[in-house]
């Protein structure tokens, strides 16, 4: 593949899961309005809300697998190209749904068509030296970003036309992304190193047995359920959090959570290539652990929201730790099983996102019940991270060092 032609491989990945990520953020402050439209109780709108979330990581969990696999057998433009236009048609069919029933169907079609962001991780694997694949791993991280940030606010702003006018957008998105990947994005995969596709590697279980392969590759994957866990704490509490302890109103919050965002994108879009080439993957890992064991501590401990404000910065820099993370896992496994490979790491996360909500409410619930420390729910992030930095310190000298670039 020429430079050019990777390129603009590149950039069409980068803006699909930014789209990806924007209809996501879209749908997020309107999804419980319109289920609330349905039942007509907040406190029922709350429990059906939460099963949404539940059922969104089920699908992560069960079908990235397939999809990761089904992609090393056939390439990665043919999944791609089929998950927007899926993705696409089922916002559609979450704009029309007639009941809830129909809405959680959509939902349910939605985690299973995310599924291909795995898909997406291991096309730039393909296209990237191992040596720069951190810094393209930022570049993603940062299409997260944008599309988080602005997503929530376009939603909103949308919702003007009409409580399903997200969804027609989100929609429109999707499958305007869909015609200009089916015009640009060549494949990644050559028929030479592809693999057979096997159930018994596809499945959950078969899937994240890849990640035993080697102790160095367990240990990072490791550090990934760790750290994946302990990301939960935002969704799940912050903004109990933050109207409870610091009594911020929602435009507060709102604003917060927008420079949660930007700093995020600034680390993963600005810092992560010039970190990694100076102190190298393995040593940026680090840096990045170190950083968010000391943000969590200090979100739960700050006593006002300005000392909330001030940890933030430091938070932010956690941000290093996941490309490091990405580019060293990549060198563990060979370029015909690169979507498995992130399709065990999006299973992973599934496992994450639907244990961690539980572990920080109830926590989150007991502190204020007892009148003890609200913020414990952040601390215990600190004590999750802290226990991967221990992980990453001894699984670094574990890992294949990155290969010396061509002169």
């Amino acid at each position: 593949m020429s430079a050019t032609r990777r390129n603009a491989a590149v950039s069409f990945i980068f803006i699909t899961i930014m789209l990806d990520m924007l209809a996501l953020g879209m749908i997020i402050p309107v999804l419980p309005a319109l289920i609330k439209s349905y039942t007509g109780s907040t406190e029922k709108a709350a429990e059906i809300f939460g099963l949404f979330g539940t059922a969104w990581a089920l699908m992560q969990f069960i079908f990235s697998p397939v999809v990761g696999s089904l992609s090393d057998r056939f390439g990665r433009r043919p999944i791609v190209l089929m998950s927007n236009l899926g993705l696409g048609l089922d916002y559609v069919l979450m704009a029309m749904a007639p009941n809830l029933g129909w809405l959680f169907a959509g939902r349910v079609i939605s985690g299973i068509t995310a599924a291909s962001i795995s898909t997406s991780y291991a096309y730039i694997a393909d296209v990237t030296p191992p040596e720069k694949r951190a810094g393209a791993f930022g570049l993603l991280g940062a299409a997260f970003g944008i599309g988080f940030v602005v997503g929530p606010a376009l939603g909103s702003m949308m919702t003007e036309f009409g409580p399903r006018a997200p969804f027609w957008l989100a929609a429109a998105l999707s499958l305007t992304n869909a015609l200009y990947g089916l015009l640009v994005l060549p494949e990644s995969l050559p028929a030479d190193r592809r693999a057979p596709f096997s159930w018994r590697r596809a499945n959950p279980v078969g899937s994240v047995l890849l990640l035993k392969r080697s102790p160095s590759l367990i240990g990072l994957a490791l550090i990934n359920f760790l750290d994946q866990v302990a990301h939960v704490v935002y969704p799940s509490t912050f903004v109990l959090y933050a109207s409870y302890r610091y009594d911020w109103s929602i435009r507060t919050i709102g604003l917060t959570l927008t420079a949660v965002g930007v700093l995020s994108m600034i680390v993963q879009g600005g810092l992560v290539r010039p970190a990694v080439k100076l102190l190298g993957e393995k040593t940026a890992l680090i840096v990045g652990l170190v950083c968010g064991v000391a943000g969590f501590a200090g979100y739960g401990l700050a006593p006002t929201g300005i000392w909330f404000w001030c940890f933030m910065p430091l938070a932010s820099l956690w941000g290093l730790a996941t490309p490091a993370l990405q580019g060293l896992m990549s060198r563990e496994v060979d370029g015909t099983e690169q979507g498995r490979l992130q399709g065990a790491n999006t299973s992973v996360n599934g496992i994450a996102q639907m244990i961690g909500p539980s572990i920080f409410t109830l926590a989150f619930s007991r502190a204020v019940s007892a009148g003890t420390m609200p913020g414990v729910p952040f601390l215990i992030a600190a004590v999750l991270v802290a226990g991967a930095l221990v992980v990453g310190i001894r699984t670094v000298r574990l890992a294949k060092p990155a290969p010396i670039p061509a002169e």
